[in-house]
């Protein structure tokens, strides 16, 4: 009878995880031997990223139960993302700057997040940053033409969707990972001259506001 040892033994995973092979002369490098820092190498196309992420949105809706369910999905995917966007650009700030800095301050924070993070992930800034009129806890990023979304058609009886859910969750990580925490959502905000303008909503908890109170 072979014993688990036998099953996780070295000889018989060694396949699946073993490490990639060093190219050979001539061959292009692999994804590994990337330098991070250069960004012109990184780029992927708009349509290839948008064509992935509708792909990921059908595959995504066939096990789903509803809209919440699937937005809540969505929002999982981009956290997952964010995580990783956030430790890409605090590496390239701190390997560009001499005196790199973590941003303790909330507008600050936001504008990072409009700026950098955005262009980072879909290669220009967001729109707008607003802040709530009514809620002194809540703010709004706002992008009138999503990149993700340009080529989603949302049917009819998913019409309260919004694909950049996955916006909100990658917003959602990089606030957690720079002390903000907060609960992020995405809505869909049309107007005349942009049909696909959304909305990232973010409510800060209190603990982020009585800090700030503290820092002024």
């Amino acid at each position: 009878m072979n014993s688990s040892v036998d099953h996780l033994s070295p000889t018989t995973s060694s396949a699946r995880f073993s490490l990639p092979s060093k190219p050979t002369p001539g061959s292009k490098p692999n994804i590994y031997e990337r330098n991070l820092n250069k960004t012109r190498l990184s780029e992927v196309s708009a349509a290839s990223l948008s064509f992935l992420f509708s792909e990921i949105v059908q595959y995504t809706q066939k096990r789903v139960s509803g809209i919440n369910d699937l937005e809540r999905r969505l929002n999982t995917l981009g956290y997952r993302v964010g995580t990783r966007v956030l430790e890409l650009t605090a590496y390239r700030a701190e390997f560009s700057s001499k005196a790199p800095k973590r941003e303790i301050r909330l507008l600050p924070a936001l504008m990072a997040i409009h700026t950098q993070v955005w262009r980072a992930v879909y290669g220009r800034p967001a729109d707008a940053i607003e802040k709530s009129v009514e809620n002194v806890d809540e703010y709004m990023i706002i992008d009138n033409d999503p990149l993700i979304e340009r080529h989603i058609s949302v049917p009819r009886d998913l019409s309260g969707l919004s694909c950049s859910s996955f916006s909100a969750g990658i917003v959602e990580a990089v606030l957690d990972g720079l002390g903000f925490p907060a609960r992020v959502t995405a809505h869909h905000t049309p107007t005349a001259t942009h049909p696909t303008r959304a909305t990232i909503l973010i409510k800060f908890e209190k603990s982020v506001l009585d800090r700030e109170d503290i820092l002024k």
